[in-house]
C-alpha cells in the first residue's frame, strides 16, 4: 500500500511541476537608455516602459502605450495564474473584509461657520456623498457634492480637497482622474449648483480663501519631481493662465503649501524640510497684498504655530529639545519677540497643537518620558499662570493629552 502512497505522490508532484513550468514569466524586451546625473551614466533597459501623463489620460492609446499594457497584462496573467490554486481563499477573505464594512457609513458631522459638514455613503456606491445642514441636525440636507455622479466616465478617480468659502456660497473642490496626486480644481456655487466653466490643473488639491469670497491661494507641483514648489493666487471667473505667483521655493529639500489660519486672519504658506520649518503669512483682508516673512528660515528650527485673536502661538524647538509653548503679537512676529508660555521640560515632549476658537482651548499633545503606573488612569492638574490649565490623561503608554485654557475669558 505504501508503493501506491508513494506513487500517487511521484505523479501529483510531477503534475504540479509541469503546471509551473508551464506558467513562464513574461520576458519584456530591453532597449538600452542612457540616463545622466551627478557625472554618473547609468543605463535603464526598460525606460520604454515610462508613459507621460499626456499618455496615461488619453482614450486612445498610442504604439507605445499599447506595447506597456500589453506587457503589464502579461504579467498580471502570470500572477493570475502562479496563484490560481488560492483563488478559493482570496475569494473567502474578500468577502470576509467586505462583509465588516458597513454599507451606508456616515461621518460624525463637525459645525463649521454655520453649517454642520459630514460625508455618508450609500449601499451599493463606491464614493462619498458630502454634505451640510444650516444650524442644526435637524435641518433639511444639501448635498455639496456626490463622488458617485463625478467619477463616471473614468477608471480611476478620487477626491481630494474640499473648502467652503468664508461666505458660505461656493465650494472650490479638487479631482485626480489619473492617480499622479495631480489634482484639477474646481468651483462650485452652493446657491445655484452650478460649476463655473473653468478650473485649475496641476495642484496638490488645497485652496485657501481670501475674505472677499472671490480670491484663492494654491499650490502648483513639479510635473518631474512631484514637489509642490509654487503658491498662486486666483480670482473666480477667471483663467489659471492670469493667475499670480505669490511665492516660489528653491529650495527642493522643502515641501511648501498654503491654508487658512482656524481665525480666517491669515493666510499662511508654510515649507518644511527634515530639519527646518518656515512660515509666510497674508491679511486674509488683502489677498492683493504681499506675504511677509513670519521670521527668518533658521537652521535645524522646528515649529508650528496657531492664531487666535490677535497673537500667534508657538511650539517651537528653539533652545528647547522637547519643545515649548511661546507667543507673539500677530503684528510682531520675528523671533526676537517671541514669550515663552510653557518652558522646557526634560521628561515632557511636547508634539503637536491645536486651536478650538468656539471652546477657547489650545490642546496640547504630549509624550511624558518618565514612567507611570500602567494599571491606573492618572489625572495631573497642574496650574501654570492664571489663565493655563494643564489636564493631563496618561493611559498606558500611549501619548499624553493636555489642554491648556490659555485664553481670557
Amino acid at each position: 500500500m505504501n508503493k501506491y502512497l508513494g506513487l500517487g505522490l511521484s505523479i501529483l508532484i510531477l503534475n504540479g511541476c509541469n503546471e509551473m513550468s508551464s506558467n513562464n514569466p513574461p520576458n519584456p524586451k530591453k532597449i538600452p537608455y542612457e540616463l545622466e546625473a551627478h557625472g554618473d551614466v547609468r543605463i535603464d533597459n526598460y525606460y520604454w516602459m515610462r508613459l507621460s501623463d499626456e499618455q496615461k489620460k488619453s482614450k486612445k492609446p498610442d504604439e507605445q502605450t499599447r506595447e506597456v499594457i500589453d506587457y503589464i497584462n502579461q504579467e498580471n496573467n502570470y500572477t493570475k495564474k502562479s496563484l490560481s490554486h488560492t483563488n478559493k481563499i482570496q475569494e473567502n477573505l474578500y468577502d470576509e473584509i467586505i462583509a465588516r464594512i458597513k454599507k451606508d457609513d456616515e461621518t460624525v458631522p463637525y459645525l463649521d461657520n454655520g453649517y454642520f459638514y459630514y460625508s455618508r455613503y450609500e449601499e451599493g456606491k463606491e464614493y462619498a456623498i458630502y454634505c451640510r445642514k444650516k444650524g442644526s441636525l435637524d435641518s433639511e440636507e444639501q448635498i455639496i457634492l456626490d463622488g458617485n455622479e463625478l467619477s463616471k466616465g473614468f477608471d480611476y478617480f478620487a477626491v481630494g480637497g474640499r473648502s467652503v468659502s468664508p461666505d458660505n456660497n461656493w465650494l472650490a473642490y479638487s479631482l485626480d482622474t489619473l492617480s499622479r496626486r495631480f489634482y484639477t480644481i474646481y468651483f462650485k456655487n452652493l446657491s445655484s449648483g452650478k460649476v463655473l466653466n473653468h478650473s485649475i490643473p496641476n495642484t496638490s488639491g488645497s485652496v485657501a480663501w481670501a475674505n472677499d469670497n472671490q480670491t484663492i491661494f494654491y499650490t502648483s507641483k513639479n510635473q518631474v519631481t512631484l514637489l509642490s514648489e509654487k503658491i498662486y493666487r486666483h480670482k473666480l471667473d477667471t483663467s489659471h493662465e492670469q493667475d499670480v505667483l505669490v511665492y516660489e521655493e528653491r529650495d527642493n529639500e522643502f515641501y511648501t503649501g498654503v491654508y487658512r489660519s482656524k481665525s480666517g486672519k491669515f493666510i499662511i504658506i508654510w515649507n518644511s524640510s527634515t530639519l527646518v520649518s518656515d512660515y509666510h503669512i497674508l491679511d486674509s483682508d488683502n489677498p492683493n497684498g504681499n506675504f511677509i516673512s513670519f521670521t527668518p528660515r533658521g537652521e535645524k528650527h522646528e515649529y508650528d504655530i496657531a492664531h487666535y485673536n490677535n497673537k500667534f502661538y508657538i511650539m517651537t524647538n528653539y533652545e528647547a529639545e522637547n519643545n515649548r509653548l511661546m507667543e507673539t503679537p500677530d503684528n510682531a512676529t520675528d523671533i526676537s519677540n517671541w514669550k515663552e508660555i510653557i518652558s522646557h521640560d526634560n521628561h515632557v515632549h511636547l508634539l503637536d497643537m491645536e486651536i478650538f476658537i468656539s471652546l477657547k482651548k489650545l490642546v496640547l499633545y504630549n509624550f511624558f518620558k518618565t514612567s507611570f503606573n500602567l494599571s491606573s488612569l492618572k489625572s495631573i492638574f497642574l496650574s501654570m499662570s492664571p489663565n493655563i490649565i494643564i489636564v493631563s490623561l496618561d493611559i498606558l503608554s500611549l501619548p499624553a493629552t493636555s489642554i491648556f485654557s490659555i485664553f481670557s475669558e
